[in-house]
């Protein structure tokens, strides 16, 4: 049959009648022959072993699944009938267990609508009897070439997956250091006014002393007084945002935060006269049932830093004959998990505020605010995977939203 075969590093070289021959992998030169004619199944096992394939046979259907669950070869050739298991059944139980095994199918002139519904079920290819070597050499190529487009497949959808991987990688990078730059810029700028206004402090408390000036030295220390007190409010906020990094999650009552934080800021907002209540959905949170799993540390941040704000938002043009309330308020959904609503009629926000509130360092409070607060309550409820949004209008009051998902 004129069969020649050459190694060179890993790959052999086949031709058959003198035709352009074609490489591939020593390790995928390996068939299994299915047939129940021995005759032929000797045939091409010689053909295929000076070829230099590794050859399997059996003389039917069950006999090749037994081969195939142990040894795997990458191409079946197997003749379309065959007693008890068929070529086709054979085949679609092949590909159940291997879609990437190329099956070519043998079979006679007669057989063409067999054949026809064996390429149906992704047979490679088929030949007819008798065998064909050109035939056959055609069939061979095109399961080679099949077995080399998904492995360099494979091999693309690797290298892209770990392109993928390493761009995203940088991203996240350049992220981080774009995050930190801002953080950096945000604290610049906070702490260039805090040295301002210390600055202008002490130049008039100065001139006080040159002066022998009461009214000086007591602007220059209200001055200097109040700027140390930012700094202590910068440094405290600083350190709950860096505790905020690390979360710890357990089933708790989720009512917990809104007791403590509405007794710890009773007294304050009682010296402004505001009416600081709340409003729990369940008073019972005794049983696990009651309990969702979310960091109770972090949601207390989270509420002293709403609450806080909204004493804060009773400024001088409130309405000094209305009733100044806020109300801390929880509420339970099976279908998003837990929410609380902090509630205050003070005097709002307008959009332009409400469209800054989240941004690193923005603050409404001049001078007396570090712009920290609401950045890190924002920051623990995406570490809960939740959300947070405002309700607000100027004279209307302001309302703040916190859902959580809630896990049992």
């Amino acid at each position: 049959m004129g069969i020649e075969t050459i190694n060179r590093a890993g790959y052999t070289h086949v031709s058959l009648n003198n035709n352009i021959g074609y490489y591939m992998k020593t390790m995928e030169k390996t068939i299994l022959i299915v047939d129940d004619e021995e005759d032929i199944r000797d045939v091409l096992e010689i053909l295929f072993v000076d070829m230099g394939y590794k050859v399997f046979t059996a003389e039917g259907g069950e006999e090749a699944l037994g081969i195939f669950e142990k040894d795997k070869p990458y191409i079946v050739l197997s003749d379309i009938k065959m007693p008890g298991i068929d070529g086709i059944e054979l085949l679609q139980k092949i590909k159940e267990q291997d879609p990437d095994t190329e099956v070519i199918m043998i079979t006679g002139h007669g057989d063409m609508d067999l054949a026809i519904k064996s390429l149906k079920y992704d047979a490679t290819d088929f030949v007819t009897k008798p065998i064909n070597d050109d035939i056959l050499e055609i069939a061979l190529k095109r399961a080679h070439e099949r077995i080399s487009m998904r492995r360099k497949i494979r091999e693309y959808t690797l290298n892209l997956e770990q392109l993928v991987e390493e761009k995203s990688r940088k991203l996240i990078e350049a992220e981080k250091l774009a995050a930190v730059g801002q953080t950096i810029a945000g604290l610049s700028h906070a702490i260039k006014n805090i040295a301002g206004g210390l600055k202008g402090g002490t130049f008039i408390l100065e001139q006080g002393i040159e002066q022998d000036d009461k009214t000086c030295l007591d602007q220059g220390w209200k001055m200097v007084k109040g700027n140390v007190d930012k700094i202590k409010n910068l440094s405290i906020d600083l350190l709950n945002y860096g505790k905020s990094a690390e979360s710890s999650f357990r089933l708790c009552d989720p009512g917990k935060p809104v007791i403590e934080v509405v007794n710890l800021m009773r007294p304050r907002a009682e010296q402004s006269e505001i009416n600081l209540t709340m409003k729990l959905f369940h008073q019972d949170f005794s049983t696990d049932r009651n309990l969702i799993h979310f960091d109770p540390e972090g949601l207390h941040i989270c509420l002293l830093n709403l609450v806080t704000n909204a004493i804060d938002a009773f400024n001088d043009d409130f309405i000094k004959d209305n009733e100044k309330d806020i109300v801390v308020a929880t509420r339970s959904d099976e279908q998003w998990g837990f929410e609380y609503r902090v509630k205050d009629n003070g005097c709002g926000m307008d959009e332009e505020t409400r469209k800054n509130l989240f941004k690193p360092f923005f603050t409404t409070k001049g001078s007396e605010g570090t712009g920290i607060g609401l950045m890190m309550t924002k920051k623990i409820i995406h570490q809960h995977k939740g959300t947070i949004y405002v309700k607000s209008d100027p004279g209307e009051g302001t309302e703040f939203i916190i859902r959580i998902p809630a896990k049992h």
